[in-house]
């Protein structure tokens, strides 16, 4: 038992001074700063604010149709019979449950657009830092655009990839 706790205890003195061996280059980057240069991205915005904008139009016109509709129910509603009562007040109910899988819906549209549309660019983004991080021999990039970088001793390779990129 004695000697397989000495065994273990030289091989993780061993591996430690293995990795302490190691040269760990740390690199950091701003991918926020990165990404409103990238080429694409403010087209790839326009046509998002342009679907959007779409839909924002589509959803007025439905809930302005049931703001006149609930307007023209109230305005009758002490007139009519109990039977078309009940099916204004249906009609009211489904154009409200359609205005709300209207919006559901165009809210999962507007995700799938800007996953297809700006996929293409932050992959590109991805692949140029992996190759500068490659050629300049970083061990580790840190993304300071989260906030998760507590210190920033590293290298700021944002102008390494912006050249690889060919971006001013």
């Amino acid at each position: 038992m004695k000697k397989t706790c000495i065994v273990i205890a030289m091989a993780l003195l061993t591996l430690g001074t293995a990795f302490a061996q190691k040269n760990v280059k740390l690199g950091h980057i701003d991918s926020n700063e990165l990404l409103k240069i990238m080429p694409g991205r403010d087209s790839a915005q326009a046509q998002l604010q342009r679907e959007m904008t779409e839909l924002e139009d589509q959803l007025k016109e439905m809930q302005m149709e049931l703001q006149n509709l609930y307007n023209d129910y109230m305005a009758k509603e002490s007139q009519m019979s109990d039977l078309i009562k009940k099916t204004k007040q249906s009609e009211l109910q489904d154009k409200g449950a359609r205005i709300e899988e209207f919006q559901k819906n165009a809210q999962l549209r507007l995700q799938e657009s800007e996953k297809a549309l700006l996929t293409p660019i932050i992959d590109r983004a991805k692949e140029a830092i992996r190759d500068v991080a490659k050629e300049n021999g970083y061990t580790y990039i840190f993304d300071s655009a989260v906030g998760v970088t507590l210190y920033e001793g590293g290298d700021d390779i944002l102008p390494l990839v912006k050249k690889k990129l060919g971006l001013n």
